[in-house]
């Protein structure tokens, strides 16, 4: 992480729903804020629970090992093969392979695996929760927005309290 990064708070806002096409409209809707600059999407993580508590998650942004050894293999041996040869591409596939899939496991660029643990442990049986890691967050036009969505539950937020108290109010609208 850069300075500037670090200098933007992130926010991060945990809602369930009771089914998945109502958990991807707010995730849609989240991406039209975003769109209109009403905040800045970083990830967003969906954590459905079938109702025997299995739970299955759904990251947009967060590195997964088998993919980025497939893309460190490929261009380290593309890279190999410029300046070895034959011997260098195969040089450049073992090492691009080890070091993407020790990349994905270290760099966590969206929502922490800690978060999603603590997500998949409190969602409820039965629901889907639209986890999202966010910035520049305007509070009206998201606590707006979630008046479309009443019944569904507010599980996490680090907004400040007079901003948390106005989204669980439009949700239980």
């Amino acid at each position: 992480m850069t300075g500037l990064d670090e200098a933007i708070p992130q926010t991060l806002v945990g809602i369930s729903f009771q089914d998945r096409f109502r958990a991807q409209e707010f995730l849609t809707a989240a991406t039209g804020l975003a769109a209109k600059g009403s905040l800045t999407l970083r990830d967003a993580v969906l954590v459905a629970k079938d109702d025997e508590g299995r739970a299955v998650v759904h990251e947009t942004t967060d590195l997964q090992p088998g993919r980025a050894a497939l893309s460190g293999a490929v261009w380290a041996g593309l890279f190999g093969l410029i300046l070895g040869g034959p011997v260098g591409w195969v040089a450049g596939l073992a090492v691009g392979a080890g070091s993407g899939a020790v990349a994905a496991k270290v760099v966590d660029i969206g929502v922490s695996d800690e978060w999603v643990t603590w997500f998949r442990q409190a969602v409820e049986p039965g629901s889907v929760t639209v986890v999202l890691l966010v910035e520049n967050v305007q509070s009206d036009a998201l606590v707006a927005e979630a008046e479309r969505f009443s019944g569904a539950e507010l599980v996490y937020t680090n907004l400040d309290e007079a901003t948390m108290r106005k989204l669980e109010a439009a949700l239980e609208t």
